[in-house]
């Protein structure tokens, strides 16, 4: 069985955060570069455009996670997390947060994105042009990059998908240059 179908088994084809029948696919949740059940959820096209940042978060959509919060799923669980963190100055999503319970494995990867940080501590990630970068984007080299410990050379205009933020430096990007997970400097990267 796909990682999809068991997806869709598991939420009986609703999106595992608001309960949608309409528009469900697979979201691997950030940093994870492997699609498998525990990293996924399966969400609806309103969510993801809002967890995604393609449209502005309607806030009172996501009142629909004071019941995903409590998903037996740890992927759904993280996910409802992070939207909180997003959401918490409006008042009733830190009263979710207070109640939530995430063990330190989970909470540790559901900090991975930083959404709990204030916007003044976060570490942005820009492109070679002042794009900012968020885990999960795709990039292409601008130019050919040595792989340090390896004879491998990265050629100008790879496309690296998927790729993660280093959280402690702004200048790290990490993503998989063919079957090799590489660090990769931002001022040679453009995002597609």
């Amino acid at each position: 069985m796909s990682v999809l179908q068991t997806l869709q088994e598991r939420s009986n084809n609703t999106c595992e955060l608001c309960t949608s029948t309409e528009n469900l696919q697979q979201y691997t949740i950030p940093p994870s570069l492997n699609e498998n059940v525990a990293n996924d959820v399966l969400i609806c096209k309103t969510c993801l455009d809002q967890i995604e940042g393609h449209v502005d978060i309607d806030v009172n959509h996501w009142r629909c996670l004071n019941d995903s919060m409590w998903s037996e799923y740890i992927a759904v669980q993280i996910m409802a997390w992070r939207m909180l963190q997003r959401l918490r100055n409006e008042g009733w999503p830190q009263d979710l947060l207070d109640m939530m319970y995430l063990d330190d494995e989970a909470l540790s990867l559901a900090r991975a994105t930083g959404e709990h940080e204030d916007e003044a501590n976060k570490i942005i990630h820009r492109d070679v042009n002042g794009v900012v970068l968020e885990s999960g984007d795709s990039v292409v080299l601008v130019k050919d990059l040595k792989v340090k410990g390896s004879s491998m050379v990265a050629k100008q205009g790879t496309a690296v998908r998927n790729i993660r933020l280093d959280r402690e430096n702004a200048e790290y990007i990490e993503g998989k240059v063919g079957a090799q997970q590489i660090v990769i400097i931002t001022k040679y990267v453009k995002k597609l």
